[in-house]
C-alpha cells in the first residue's frame, strides 16, 4: 500500500459519500477502515463508501463485467456491505464521468443488487434504472415511542419497511432503529421510511438507514416510496399500462421516481463531486479492527 490514498467526497441530495478509487482492487478496506473514513469528527465523513473497482478485478463482480466495466462496492457509513444505493450509484457515475472514464449518455454499473443501468443527461441530472420492485406480502408494523403504523415491505435489492404518518416529527429523533416486528421479516435489517403527503403524486419522507442512521436522502428508499404509495394510491402500472411518476422530497432535495408498465423504476436526480485529496495510509493501517 502506498503512502496516501486518493479519494474524493460527493453527495446526491445530500446523501454523501467517501469515493476511494481503486481500479484493479489492492486496497483492503475491512469494516473497521471503513467507519473509520466514514467518521464525521476522526475521519472524513460520509453516510457510505464507494469503492470503485473494475469487475473484472472483484470477485462478487467478475460474473458482471462482460455487461459492465465498473463495480460499485458500496459500504454503508459502519463497515457494513450492502446490495444497492441508488445515490451512490449517480454520485458513482459522476466519479466515472470526471475521471474520463466515462461521458454523457448511457452507462452500466454492477452492483450487488445486479447490474444497473444509468444516464448521464447534458442537463446534468443522472437516472438510475433500479430495477424492479419486490412486494413479499409479509404484515409488518413500524413503531416509535407509543405509536406505530403499518407498513408496507418492498424491497428495492435491499430492504425497506414504508409507513405513512400524518406528521414527520412522529419519526423521533432516528438516532437508532425504529423497532419493526415481526423482526424476522427482515433477518438482515431493514431501511425503514416515515412518508408524509405534500400533493398530488408528491410526498415528502425521513428515513433512518440500517447501518448509517438518519440520513439526508436514500435513493432505493424513494423508489419504495413510490412504490408504496402508488399501491396505496390504487396505482400499478403493470395493470393500467401507463407509468406513474411521484415526486419525493428528501431532506436534502429532491428526487423523481417514474414506475413503467414493465415494473422497472427509473430513478432522476442531482450528484455532485465536492472535493478531493488524499487519505494517510499509515493512519488507516492503525486503525483498530475489533
Amino acid at each position: 500500500m502506498s503512502t496516501r490514498i486518493a479519494f474524493l467526497k460527493g453527495h446526491g441530495t445530500e446523501n454523501d459519500f467517501v469515493i476511494v478509487p481503486d481500479p484493479e482492487n489492492t486496497i483492503d478496506l475491512p469494516p473497521a477502515a471503513v467507519a473509520a473514513l466514514c467518521d464525521r469528527r476522526a475521519g472524513i465523513g460520509g453516510d457510505g463508501l464507494l469503492h470503485v473497482v473494475r469487475s473484472a478485478a472483484h470477485p462478487e463482480a467478475r460474473s458482471m463485467a462482460a455487461e459492465a466495466e465498473w463495480f460499485m462496492d458500496y459500504r454503508n457509513g459502519d463497515g457494513s456491505v450492502a446490495e444497492m444505493c441508488g445515490n451512490g450509484v449517480r454520485v458513482f457515475a459522476r466519479y466515472l464521468q470526471r475521471a474520463g472514464h466515462v461521458t454523457e449518455g448511457d452507462l452500466a454499473v454492477a452492483t450487488r443488487g445486479g447490474v444497473k443501468t444509468v444516464h448521464l443527461a447534458k442537463d446534468g441530472d443522472i437516472t438510475v434504472g433500479m430495477g424492479k420492485a419486490l412486494l413479499p406480502g409479509d404484515e409488518v408494523t413500524v413503531s416509535v415511542g407509543e405509536r406505530s403504523w403499518p407498513a408496507r415491505n418492498v424491497n428495492m435489492g435491499n430492504p425497506h419497511a414504508v409507513a405513512f404518518v400524518d406528521d414527520l416529527a412522529h419519526a423521533g429523533d432516528l438516532y437508532a432503529p425504529p423497532p419493526v416486528s415481526p423482526a424476522s421479516v427482515y433477518p438482515d435489517g431493514v431501511n425503514v421510511e416515515f412518508v408524509v403527503d405534500r400533493g398530488p403524486r408528491h410526498v415528502a419522507l425521513r428515513v433512518h438507514e440500517r447501518g448509517s442512521g438518519e440520513t439526508r436522502s436514500c435513493g432505493t428508499g424513494a423508489c419504495a416510496v413510490a412504490v408504496a404509495t402508488a399501491r396505496r394510491d390504487g396505482a400499478d402500472p403493470a395493470v393500467t399500462g401507463t407509468p406513474v411518476t411521484y415526486t419525493v422530497d428528501v431532506p436534502g432535495g429532491t428526487l423523481v421516481i417514474t414506475e413503467r408498465p414493465d415494473g422497472e423504476i427509473e430513478m432522476t436526480g442531482p450528484a455532485v463531486i465536492v472535493a478531493e485529496g488524499e487519505i494517510d495510509a499509515d493512519w488507516l493501517q492503525a486503525v483498530p479492527q475489533g
